[in-house]
């Protein structure tokens, strides 16, 4: 949708300076190229300058225009830096977020809040927050009609058994930015994008840990499958609704979930196997029982985490960016085949996974 989205085309006629938080992160990445590419001046934080010239090597192999991008130090859970870094600047999108580790709450809790409110000294006009559709997709057992899909209305329960520390991070962290918008004297523009499992092209060699799932089903890493079903967004829509929800007059104060068709682990499997053929021999279609997750998960967190995905067929609805912002993803089989081509070429199916959102 991205080449023929005349509404993003329009939001972005007048460029000015962006910050975008996290920016060596896979998101980040592809923000930040889109944003050169249109125009904009940016700056990006990332935690060690000396990731400098490793990030500026990827971004060249898709922007020639770097020269009006710009680094800065800051961290998430320091106030140093982020003063300077927002000097001046028009519009922030905060996708820095870590996705594990023993801080990931407070990481994602306090570097919201020091973010929204360095931005609100500086005199920003925008913050666009990437929140998660985790934040929506667990809401209390019964708020909700069997069937019904999951709208920006929802917000996840996260006093729910088998609410785990990511989902519980970047719900909280969301809220806490409402809340900090609402108060008295704060005078700054918020929205917040909720997106689904994101696939599409990796980064130089860089992918979030969603495409990660990919790279483990190429290289044979997941001998069995288990019945989990997600809703899948592609990276450059995600990119183009960020740049609508910073532009639009009328998504301030909003929400938006990002999220398109549901796949199950299977589905995925066999859109590789089917694409790909020989390069895909080692991916396995086999469905892994469901108490065997859940014995597994009784030794292994990260498993743990996955028995209340089990059979869960809840949908995530972007109608509400159709409807206000004329924003949709591209059909999912895409953004799996453009996931997986990038990897067999980088030939990265090994590599470590950026691990900020």
């Amino acid at each position: 949708m991205s080449e023929e989205n005349h509404t993003l085309a329009e939001a972005t006629l007048a460029p000015g300076v962006v910050l975008v938080t996290g920016g060596t992160g896979y998101l980040a990445g592809w923000t930040i190229i889109r944003l050169l590419e249109e125009g904009y001046a940016v700056r990006a934080t990332v935690r060690s300058i000396d990731s400098e010239q490793g990030l500026r090597s990827r971004l060249s192999r898709y922007t020639s225009r770097l020269d009006r991008l710009t680094l800065h130090k800051a961290d998430l859970l320091d106030d140093a830096g982020w003063a300077s870094a927002l000097e001046n600047v028009d519009y922030v999108l905060h996708q820095a977020s870590p996705m594990s580790g023993k801080t990931v709450i407070k990481a994602a809790r306090e570097g919201t809040r020091r973010v929204l409110k360095a931005s609100a000294v500086a005199g920003v006009k925008r913050v666009v927050l990437t929140s998660s559709g985790l934040a929506a997709s667990r809401p209390t057992p019964g708020s909700l009609p069997p069937g019904q899909p999951i709208d920006e209305s929802s917000w996840t329960d996260v006093n729910q058994p088998g609410v785990g520390d990511y989902m519980r991070a970047k719900t909280l962290a969301e809220q806490d930015a409402w809340a900090f918008v609402r108060s008295a004297g704060v005078d700054l523009e918020l929205v917040t994008i909720l997106p689904g499992f994101i696939q599409g092209p990796a980064l130089g060699g860089t992918y979030s840990d969603s495409v990660g799932l990919v790279a483990s089903m190429l290289n044979g890493k997941m001998p069995a499958l288990p019945n989990i079903g997600l809703g899948i967004v592609d990276i450059r829509d995600l990119v183009d609704l960020h740049l609508l929800a910073m532009c639009s007059p009328n998504a301030a104060g909003e929400r938006f979930i990002a999220c398109g068709d549901f796949l199950w682990f299977r589905d995925i499997a066999a859109i590789l196997k089917d694409h790909f053929g020989d390069r895909a021999s080692k991916v396995s279609v086999r469905r892994m029982p469901d108490w065997l997750v859940k014995l597994l998960g009784v030794f292994n967190p990260q498993i743990a985490g996955m028995v209340p995905e089990l059979g869960n067929t809840s949908k995530l609805s972007s109608d509400k960016a159709l409807r206000a912002l004329g924003w949709a993803t591209r059909p999912a089989i895409e953004s799996i085949i453009a996931a997986g081509e990038s990897l067999l070429a980088d030939q990265k199916l090994g590599a470590a996974s950026s691990k900020t959102s």
